[in-house]
């Protein structure tokens, strides 16, 4: 083993072992003939034009599917940054809108808590929503408390016959639509 002596600023020794120099021509060789066994797998004249065929369609693919995931990545990141915008403007602007549109609204958000939508008439007048028709009792609450939430309704009369089921009511009879819990 041979031992040099390094009397640098700290004024120690410092010992070099001969190991290291063996480990990095080690790795060397490896990487060495790692790609020289790559070339020869690409490079075969039997199978080698199926092996760079099959690498190119991958990478291809890898290469489309990378596009779209940043292609709906921007894309949702335009909707968030456009909700948020719009979310600052109805905080500034106040609580605002046409009737029309607040009927549009809450027909849009009784159909998310009601199983039998079209059993309910809206009437919206100035800002005021009234409620009637037909509505089951498990879904009243949840109906109600979305409508008030909707941006821009002042109020919400409730003037429903609550049954507790379907029975004989004919607008509640038949399938349910289907509608997302929230």
């Amino acid at each position: 083993m041979r031992v040099t002596i390094d009397r640098g600023r700290n004024h120690g020794v410092r010992m070099r072992r001969p190991g290291r120099s063996l480990l990095a021509g080690a790795g060397l060789a490896a990487a060495g003939i790692g790609t020289g066994m790559l070339v020869e797998y690409l490079l075969d004249p039997d199978r080698g034009r199926a092996r760079r065929a099959r690498m190119r369609d991958q990478s291809a693919h890898t290469t489309h599917r990378m596009t779209d995931s940043l292609n709906g990545m921007s894309h949702d990141v335009a909707n968030r940054s456009r909700g948020v915008a719009m979310g600052m403007r109805y905080r500034v602007a106040g609580r605002s809108a046409d009737d029309a549109v607040l009927h549009d609204r809450v027909r849009a958000e009784l159909g998310r808590h009601v199983s039998h939508p079209h059993a309910l008439q809206v009437r919206v007048d100035a800002g005021v929503v009234t409620l009637t028709g037909d509505v089951l009792a498990a879904e009243e609450h949840s109906a109600r408390r979305g409508v008030k939430r909707i941006p821009g309704v002042k109020g919400v009369h409730a003037q429903w016959t609550v049954h507790d089921e379907p029975g004989d009511v004919p607008t509640l009879q038949g399938k349910p639509t289907s509608r997302s819990k929230s």
